[in-house]
């Protein structure tokens, strides 16, 4: 039976006992007139009653067919390799955050680290590899020590632009290699950013040829440092936030980093003045979010899909800031700073490729996955970069022959 049945039931019995026990006890009029009021009393109440118990039922109702719609928050702790606010890389790395905690109204509760404010710099990946955070913001190769396929997932020389590298990283078997590099040490990686094709760097001399980078101490990491070593040089990777302080004091004679808007920043123009291009060790530098992968493993699919979402995101806005604030920038550098632009030579480069190719040899040759990784990317260069040359290349050199630009 209904509980609404059994309260009718109820209160029809107490309103019968109600009005029997007043008829047994009074024979006069009065006495039946009271009976009755209180009878009409008692259904009037048991209709209420029933109306509430009805109002209740459809509630309980839609409450158990609705979609359970709120969740746990989930905490997550985000260690970069940037200083706080530095334009770019630093502020791209903060509003990724930021975007992780308003893609998910706040149910993310995110809680942003520069570098140094919860470990070094080149401790992040550490921490987020043990899960004491859970995701990094950095350029993966920063960490080819562990294995050079690192590298590759954020730029090699003579490797691919920002839009060679998107193809290769979502269409190419990109991602599944990183995928598969990362596993080994329990991370699971994403494209958070890229700054674009590279400046080559900050000098004390003019470079005029190969021979000019023997004995250089110079801050350039990841392969490309290596290419520099083969030339005589002695590359050393700083994190951004110490090169100023060692360009200055001549414990550098010179240090690539970004490029003019980035470098203006960093007042590199103080300690030297040349400044080369274009760099042939970061041709289109990915940035990652490099995520613990047992939290990832744990979120729900659509929790996935946000961070992916607020990851892809930033992965092209932070191109966008850079091509719009590069420019002027640079014009600044030359005209405020007494900056001297100066050009590689053929030459030079030529050498940068003859060392390349001994680098990549050694590479390949450190493990199976190194070798396939290298064989992924070599084709992507070929088959998207072959595009890009009747494409994009040949389209921008008629367009600014025409232009005079």
């Amino acid at each position: 039976m209904k509980r609404r049945e059994l309260l009718k039931g109820a209160a029809g019995g107490a309103l019968a006992t109600a009005a029997i026990t007043s008829l047994t006890g009074c024979t006069d009029d009065t006495a039946t007139k009271k009976a009755m009021e209180e009878a009409s009393k008692l259904k009037t109440e048991l209709e209420l009653a029933n109306s509430k118990i009805a109002e209740l039922e459809e509630a309980v109702t839609k409450a158990m067919e609705a979609p359970a719609v709120v969740k746990d928050r989930v905490e997550i702790a985000v260690v970069s390799t940037w200083p706080r606010d530095f334009p770019g890389l630093g502020t791209g790395a903060q509003r990724f955050a930021q975007r992780l905690s308003d893609i998910s109204d706040g149910r993310f509760a995110v809680e942003y680290f520069a570098a140094g404010e919860r470990v070094g710099a080149f401790d992040s990946f550490d921490e987020v590899a043990s899960g004491n955070a859970q995701i990094y913001h950095a350029a993966d190769y920063y960490w080819k020590g562990k294995h050079p396929g690192w590298a590759y997932f954020t730029a090699v020389p003579f490797g691919l632009t920002y839009t060679e590298m998107n193809a290769w990283i979502r269409f190419g078997g990109g991602q599944e290699l990183w995928d598969e590099l990362a596993g080994t040490s329990g991370l699971k990686n994403l494209m958070c950013g890229n700054t674009g094709v590279q400046m080559g760097g900050w000098f004390r001399k003019e470079m005029n040829s190969a021979d000019d980078f023997k004995g250089l101490k110079m801050r350039i990491p990841g392969l490309g440092g290596d290419v520099l070593a083969k030339l005589g040089a002695s590359p050393v990777s700083l994190p951004g936030g110490q090169i100023y302080e060692n360009l200055i004091s001549g414990a550098l004679d010179a240090t690539e980093w970004v490029g003019p808007w980035n470098d203006e920043a960093m007042k590199f123009y103080e300690a030297a003045k040349y400044y080369y291009y274009p760099g042939m060790h970061e041709p289109g530098p990915m940035l990652a979010a490099g995520i613990n992968k047992d939290f990832w493993e744990g979120l729900s699919p659509s929790d996935r899909v946000m961070v992916e979402s607020a990851a892809s995101m930033e992965n092209d806005v932070m191109m966008a800031e850079f091509n719009a604030n590069n420019g002027s920038s640079l014009t600044r550098l030359l005209n405020d700073q007494g900056v001297q632009l100066r050009k590689f030579s053929d030459d030079t480069y030529d050498s940068f490729g003859e060392a390349a190719v001994e680098v990549f040899e050694e590479t390949v040759a450190h493990s199976d996955l190194a070798r396939r990784i290298h064989e992924s990317f070599v084709k992507a260069r070929a088959d998207v970069g072959g595009w890009a040359k009747i494409a994009d290349q040949e389209y921008l050199r008629q367009r600014n022959r025409v232009l005079g630009v």
